[in-house]
């Protein structure tokens, strides 16, 4: 009689307990019971917790970070965490998983033993995030070693077979200064329009770039290569950085200098970018003539070959121009610019590679009469016939045409905008007193101004006489294997 009154309170006791639960799971007061005694078993039991930055004390990225991001989204139970956030792939068909670094729990398993990751944001006003470890103390004495060990060598697999370049930009927020996308850009050097054996010096300069890490060293110089691509709008010098970035499998740090707040934080952005990557300033003239920017010289100059340039290697600098010739001489010199490369306007050279890689055109009935117009002083920029090309390109005659038309248009204006420029000067070289009186000079300011004015107006600054100037002296590269610019 005992037993049975015995057995039919444990019966009692279960079903209540049964209800109890139901009556739980319909609210939130379940979560909050698990997650009490979560807390409970953490403050009492035997784990351990571990803190991996994304950043070290000195602002710069933790690789470990970085390793460990890529080996969790790679995991099975990736999907099974309370959060997961879906992507779509390269390929229109592909899904892929990726932990929410806001809410979810990412358990793992590792020789029978249980451990989970979180991801958290610093309280500090810096706001960096923090993978967290949480894992037994006797598992963390058995295997802790082992474990990390496993997870570096899965993510240096995950990372060769999913290797993906990169674009990186900087943002004006404090928290977050580098946001990336994929690198998309299909620019190759076999794509790139611009004369072979030039082609060849830039590739076999990179090449021997990539190997010569021991070398810098023995010099006692940092293993990082500065260029510089200057010439007009439209020349090809944003494709020529992507080649670049291809050929090196390079990830891109794009700067915008408007964005920049002051000279420490370039150096702060500086030191946020990883090895193996080129870093980009666009229209770096533009940025020096800019008085009210934020970003003085002297900054500038660190930026490219300071103390704080030689904390990282294996980096590219790259640096484009429309024109060098009034750029302070102190940004050009070597160890700041090592190679410079001219990206001129179109010749009838590179007029018949783009018809040829546009049109599929290697010779035409018309190519004499397109060279005749090159030689009498017309050119347009290799992104203004190819685009001409482009919207021509079911009748390569009719592209051909278009272009002649466009050239002789272009001829006419430069030689409309000499004669007048000859005339301003002309009717100015009988003075012989500048602007202050003063007796001696030889040029009227004004004249000088309105004829720079005048060019300015038609966008025909140095069209004629830099047209056939070679991009890159023929000569060999000196001893430190520096490529040397033609004069100007």
């Amino acid at each position: 009689m005992v037993g049975f009154a015995g057995f039919f309170y444990f019966l009692l006791i279960f079903i209540s307990l049964v209800l109890v639960l139901r009556f739980l799971s319909k609210t939130s007061l379940l979560q909050i019971f698990i997650k009490s005694w979560q807390s409970l078993i953490d403050r009492f039991h035997v784990y351990q917790f571990y803190k991996i930055p994304q950043f070290n004390g000195h602002f710069q990225e933790n690789q470990l970070y970085r390793k460990i991001s890529l080996y969790l989204n790679s995991l099975p139970s990736i999907e099974d965490s309370d959060f997961t956030n879906l992507f779509s792939g390269s390929k229109s068909n592909d899904i892929f998983f990726q932990h929410d670094a806001n809410h979810s729990v990412v358990h793992d398993t590792f020789f029978s033993a249980k451990v989970s990751w979180t991801n958290q944001k610093s309280s500090q006003p810096d706001g960096i995030r923090s993978f967290v470890l949480k894992i037994n103390k006797s598992d963390k004495r058995r295997v802790f070693r082992q474990y990390f060990q496993h997870i570096l060598t899965v993510a240096d697999e995950v990372e060769q077979r999913n290797k993906e370049i990169k674009l990186y930009m900087n943002l004006s927020t404090e928290n977050e200064r580098w946001r990336s996308v994929p690198f998309t850009h299909p620019a190759t050097f076999d794509t790139v329009v611009m004369d072979a054996e030039l082609k060849n010096k830039v590739r076999s300069d990179l090449e021997n770039f990539l190997k010569s890490k021991q070398y810098y060293h023995r010099l006692g110089r940092v293993w990082k290569r500065s260029f510089l691509l200057y010439g007009p709008s439209g020349t090809g010098k944003t494709s020529f950085i992507a080649a670049m970035a291809r050929f090196l499998s390079y990830d891109v740090y794009d700067i915008d200098m408007s964005k920049v707040y002051d000279d420490s934080d370039l150096k702060m952005l500086l030191l946020q970018t990883t090895s193996k990557s080129l870093i980009v300033v666009e229209d770096l003239d533009r940025f020096l003539m800019d008085k009210s920017t934020s970003v003085s010289l002297s900054g500038l100059l660190n930026f490219m070959d300071g103390i704080v340039s030689s904390c990282g290697e294996e980096r590219v600098l790259v640096f484009t121009m429309n024109g060098k010739d009034q750029v302070d001489q102190l940004v050009m010199r070597p160890g700041r610019v090592d190679v410079h490369i001219q990206f001129p306007l179109c010749d009838f050279s590179a007029f018949k590679s783009l018809a040829s890689t546009y049109l599929g055109v290697k010779e035409h009935k018309l190519f004499p009469q397109v060279e005749e117009i090159f030689q009498s002083g017309g050119s347009l920029s290799p992104a203004e016939i190819g685009e001409i090309m482009i919207s021509n390109r079911s009748s390569p005659s009719r592209a051909l045409k278009s272009v002649i038309s466009a050239l002789q248009t272009n001829a006419e204006s430069v030689k409309g905008v000499n004669k007048v420029a000859q005339a301003l000067t002309n009717s100015s070289s009988g003075r012989s007193v500048d602007e202050s009186g003063e007796p001696g000079a030889v040029f009227c300011r004004e004249s000088v101004h309105t004829v720079r004015e005048f060019r300015k107006l038609y966008g025909l600054l140095r069209l004629g006489s830099r047209r056939k100037e070679e991009p890159l002296d023929s000569s060999s590269a000196d001893k430190d294997g520096s490529l040397h610019a033609v004069k100007g």
